[in-house]
């Protein structure tokens, strides 16, 4: 073996070990397995374990800041960069980096074990888990598959109009996604897609493929992606970068109104229709030509989905049960602070009652209705919600403490100098910048990484400049949404990436004009539509 002899010593001995007994019989073979043993140790990952501490060490010892308690700020500048040094390269999970700061804050002086700790699990927390719990029976019902397979049928017409199916599909999507996250979203809707896709042929079959089908694929895979991150924007629970904002508004100004579900709707969802009208139209015009539903038309009719339908069977109790759950914590999202006029439900119980209060409440009826499929058997219990993504809880929850070790730290204050520039320039300059700087920086990191270190810098900008928080956070929130380019932007990027359908030129090709419209749509709805409805945030 490579110039070294091996003898293994075996033994009848009941006493003997159980594994063998290796001897080595030459001294070649055991410099050799010295060098094999110190290159499982220098591999290219546990470099990048290495590099987050590293880089800290670099900054403490060389970092200096102005201003005043500049060595609290040095030490955040130094853990952000070991944090953001191990999501960018993933040398640890994502997860076990996320809960980083549970023991870099107390061990920096940056904050208390408690205060970090209480990050992890607020408000905004218990909305995710009460709308992924939602999600999670709403999947093992199959009842997205029915929704997705009604709308399509609706949008298959004959003859079959391919940009009218195209929008079934997307629009499905995008509604969806509007109600739990828009990765959740995209994971549950592209089985759906590729469903339909399968019906026609493909470059492995032996069937001759006409290009508009290839093409169709490629805008439905897109169609897909895109609509789960546009129709995620719409709402509080479609992403987790809207929910951080919401957590660093209420961190930043605790004595202000916390942004409502009700109230970022009215704003997110024109903008995403918008966005959603212009995504549909670059689809047709890209990938969607006039011979399209000929070509189609002897793969897909009605009758295909209505067979699909039949074999689901009738809506079940525990389906209906589900969609009126889920149905009554819209309507109590919706309603909780409606206007200053007509005061929600929420005026009874004071504002003690937030979102993730309803959101865990009617979670928690899952757990308690019968489903009548098993005696005793309820709609959902514990062993069904195994599946809940921790790992996005924990990234929020780590979102939440950055922001608050940024804010209390006065690392915040130091950092937004670097953009003084924006200071003079007038608010129409500076809304698109905010949303190109966010949509740039996102393609290369995650949505929530992007928001969690832009956001503090500019709550601080807008402070000096004198003009709203929120004319400055929402462009930048939202503009850390616009990962369109690239598969590793987002996870929902990936997923569509993985059929095979689509290439990095399709994404370009189709998020490049998606990320420019955003771009401007934002910047038109921000100072006139977003000034309106934020007008009656306080505590600025």
């Amino acid at each position: 073996m490579n110039g070294g002899d091996v003898s293994v010593a075996e033994s009848d001995d009941p006493k003997a070990p159980l594994l063998p007994v290796i001897r080595y019989d030459n001294e070649p073979f055991e410099r050799q397995s010295v060098g094999q043993h110190l290159r499982t140790i220098f591999t290219p990952k546990n470099c990048y374990v290495a590099l987050g501490p590293l880089l800290c060490a670099v900054v403490c010892l060389c970092a200096r800041l102005g201003g005043d308690e500049t060595t609290t700020a040095r030490n955040m500048l130094a853990v952000l960069v070991w944090i953001f040094a191990w999501w960018l390269t993933e040398a640890v999970p994502m997860p076990i980096t996320s809960m980083s700061p549970l023991f870099l804050f107390p061990l920096f002086g940056i904050a208390e074990a408690d205060d970090v700790a209480s990050s992890y699990m607020d408000d905004v927390i218990a909305l995710v888990l009460g709308s992924f719990i939602l999600a999670l029976a709403v999947e093992h019902y199959n009842i997205h598959r029915r929704l997705a397979l009604n709308v399509t049928m609706v949008f298959c017409v004959e003859p079959l109009n391919a940009p009218l199916l195209l929008l079934g599909i997307c629009a499905t999507t995008a509604f969806v996604s509007m109600w739990m996250h828009n990765v959740a979203a995209a994971v549950m809707m592209m089985p759906v897609a590729t469903g339909i896709l399968q019906r026609l042929p493909s470059s492995s079959s032996s069937e001759i493929v006409p290009p508009v089908i290839g093409k169709f694929c490629r805008a439905v895979v897109l169609g897909v992606i895109y609509s789960a991150a546009v129709g995620g924007m719409s709402t509080l629970t479609g992403t987790g970068v809207n929910l951080i904002l919401v957590g660093m508004w209420k961190s930043y100004f605790p004595e202000a109104d916390p942004i409502s579900f009700s109230q970022w709707f009215f704003f997110g969802f024109p903008l995403a229709l918008c966005l959603f009208v212009v995504l549909w139209g670059i689809l047709c015009v890209l990938y969607v030509t006039k011979g399209t539903g000929q070509a189609l038309s002897p793969y897909l009719d009605k009758s295909h989905l209505k067979r699909e339908l039949e074999m689901l069977g009738p809506m079940s109790f525990a389906e209906k049960m589900v969609l009126s759950v889920f149905g009554g914590l819209v309507v109590l999202w919706m309603t909780r602070n409606i206007t200053d006029d007509i005061p929600g439900w929420g005026r009874i119980f004071d504002g003690r009652a937030g979102d993730g209060t309803v959101s865990v409440m009617m979670a928690t009826l899952l757990f308690i209705i019968p489903n009548k499929i098993k005696k005793g058997e309820k709609l959902m219990d514990w062993g069904k919600c195994k599946k809940l993504p921790w790992n996005i809880v924990l990234l929020l929850g780590a979102g939440f403490a950055i922001a608050d070790g940024v804010r209390t730290s006065g690392l915040a204050e130091v950092l937004s100098k670097g953009l003084v520039f924006l200071e003079t320039a007038p608010y129409w300059a500076i809304a698109p910048t905010v949303c190109l700087i966010a949509a740039s920086i996102t393609e290369f990191t995650s949505n929530n990484a992007t928001t969690t270190l832009l956001v503090p810098l500019l709550i601080e900008i807008a402070k000096t400049m004198g003009i709203h928080p929120l004319l400055l956070m929402v462009p930048g929130a939202i503009g850390a949404q616009f990962a369109f380019l690239l598969p590793t932007g987002t996870p929902s990027n990936v997923v569509g990436f993985t059929t095979g359908h689509i290439e990095i030129k399709d994404m370009i090709k189709t998020g490049l004009p998606l990320k420019i419209a955003g771009t401007i749509f934002l910047s038109v709805l921000m100072p006139t539509l977003g000034a309106y409805i934020f007008a009656s945030k306080g505590g600025v």
